[in-house]
């Protein structure tokens, strides 16, 4: 059991250290640190920073995307629909928190080259909330999913870099976006 503890220390303190600080910024001395671990127990646990840092991202996915957004979303409405528009009501409540701290996928993916295995690590993670919102765009019957995809998503990224930049109104701005492509992709 003892074991387990140190990983999820190490995990919990990568996690928190990470969404509010980078990963490339973090080293692994202020993990160590923060979870209180030997640095041997901590190579034990993840051979080197580039396996903590994807943990993190598959934490960060079943913490955010699955347990938080798609939740959030599906309580608001049993609509498709609606749940699109739904997805800008989440995100902005989202970005009300004090400690708001941008999005972990986002973050990741321009701090790291394309060819870096993070980047493509964090792109994957992107790609399942992309394939989120085409699951909600076939169930709404909303024609040429892939590029609605993409669209809705460029949406969802822009007022999560605007919120981090300082808007905390830019969920709101971008749902009234959305329902304007909404309306124009049901035509």
């Amino acid at each position: 059991m003892a074991r387990q503890d140190a990983r999820e220390r190490i995990l919990e303190a990568a996690y928190d250290l990470f969404a509010h600080q980078g990963t490339r910024s973090v080293g692994v001395d202020a993990i160590i640190e923060k979870s209180g671990v030997a640095k041997m127990t901590l190579y034990r646990h993840f051979k080197s920073k580039q396996d903590l840092v994807l943990a993190f991202l598959e934490r960060r996915e079943a913490l955010w995307t699955e347990d938080w957004l798609i939740r959030e979303v599906s309580t608001r409405t049993s609509d498709p629909k609606e749940r699109l528009l739904a997805i800008f009501d989440a995100y902005h409540d989202w970005f009300q928190i004090d400690d708001f701290e941008g999005c972990a996928f986002i973050n990741v993916l321009l701090e790291y080259p394309a060819h870096n295995p993070l980047h493509g690590a964090a792109a994957g993670h992107l790609a399942k909330v992309r394939a989120y919102i085409g699951d909600l765009a076939v169930r709404a019957g909303i024609g040429n999913v892939p590029e609605f995809c993409d669209v809705w998503h460029m949406l969802m990224t822009g007022c999560t870099i605007a919120a981090a930049e300082g808007n905390r109104a830019a969920a709101l701005e971008a749902k009234r976006a959305a329902q304007r492509i909404l309306d124009h992709w049901s035509e």
